[in-house]
């Protein structure tokens, strides 16, 4: 994971491929999630990257949570160098032994057309209080395409925070690689908080959800001037992209939409800090007066 500056001489585009597909809590979905690489493979040639939703291989079952390396994951990695494609392959429950016994985190590996793991991502924001028995990661993750780009990744509820993309994007992240397995009425939010984190931060953002026991679908992929360029029903579905690198890197440097906002430099030169992430102190005691992170009675 390389926090520099973004590859150079990069092509011009890079296929990459959302997908939103039917995931069962009671079966692994391994093979469905192979069969639709090779299908990519031979419909979508021009596609180098895959991208399914949040804990798409096993379900959510915390008890299929499994050490990383582990055999998902094994099996996850030769399917990416059978079919030569780069393979985020939504997240898996990572079991690891502490010494107050095993804890659990939510977590997207990034597999390269080798079947390299080049790196492991937990997710920064469990969905509290409902998921209490996931521990939050605290490593932000960018990687790089060599000849591409680069990429970051964030899962389901992180992009909820703001901070979590712009720290991405502060580190050079050019598209977000974003897994969710949202299920509830909030959809239509995180549609806008999508489009909201690609414009703000003018990078790809590829928000992928599941189906059946993996969420309501309608995923979306929004490209660096907050325009939707693909917004899926609820069904099972291939969303293949084409990223533009040569285009967000001049609208980074010029402005989005032909020369407007410039909201990346824009944030670099700020004359203001933001005090509310000091965690020391009670600068704001408000946030204290809202009470304890529990369900609701």
């Amino acid at each position: 994971m390389n926090a520099g500056m973004p590859p150079a001489g990069a092509a011009t585009t890079f296929g990459v491929a959302g997908v939103q597909m039917n995931v069962s809590a009671f079966e692994s979905n391994v093979e469905r999630m192979g069969n639709y690489l090779r299908h990519i493979r031979t419909r979508f040639p021009w596609v180098r990257m895959v991208l399914f939703s949040e804990l798409a291989a096993l379900g959510p079952r915390h008890d299929r949570a499994e050490p990383l390396p582990g055999p998902t994951e094994a099996r996850l990695a030769s399917l990416a160098r059978e079919t030569g494609l780069w393979l985020i392959p939504g997240s898996l429950f990572e079991r690891v032994e502490g010494p107050a016994g095993p804890v659990v985190y939510n977590t997207t590996p990034v597999i390269d057309p080798q079947g390299e793991v080049i790196a492991r991502f937990r997710k920064l924001f469990p969905f509290r209080p409902y998921e209490r028995d996931v521990a939050g990661g605290t490593e932000f993750c960018v990687f790089d395409v060599p000849g591409a780009g680069r990429f970051g990744v964030s899962i389901c509820y992180d992009m909820w925070f703001p901070e979590t993309t712009r720290t991405l994007a502060a580190m050079g992240a050019e598209v977000i690689l974003h897994p969710t397995m949202t299920d509830t009425i909030d959809r239509d939010v995180e549609l806008a908080i999508a489009r909201a984190s690609a414009v703000t931060n003018q990078l790809y953002f590829f928000d992928v959800n599941g189906v059946g026991d993996g969420g309501v679908g309608r995923s979306i992929v929004c490209d660096p001037s907050g325009y939707v360029l693909h917004q899926a029903e609820g069904g099972a579905e291939i969303m293949a992209i084409d990223v533009d690198f040569a285009r967000l890197r001049r609208e980074r440097e010029r402005g989005l939409r032909s020369n407007l906002g410039q909201p990346l430099k824009s944030f670099r030169d700020r004359d203001c800090d933001f005090d509310v992430y000091r965690r020391e102190g009670n600068a704001y005691p408000y946030l204290q007066s809202l009470g304890p992170l529990v369900k609701p009675d």
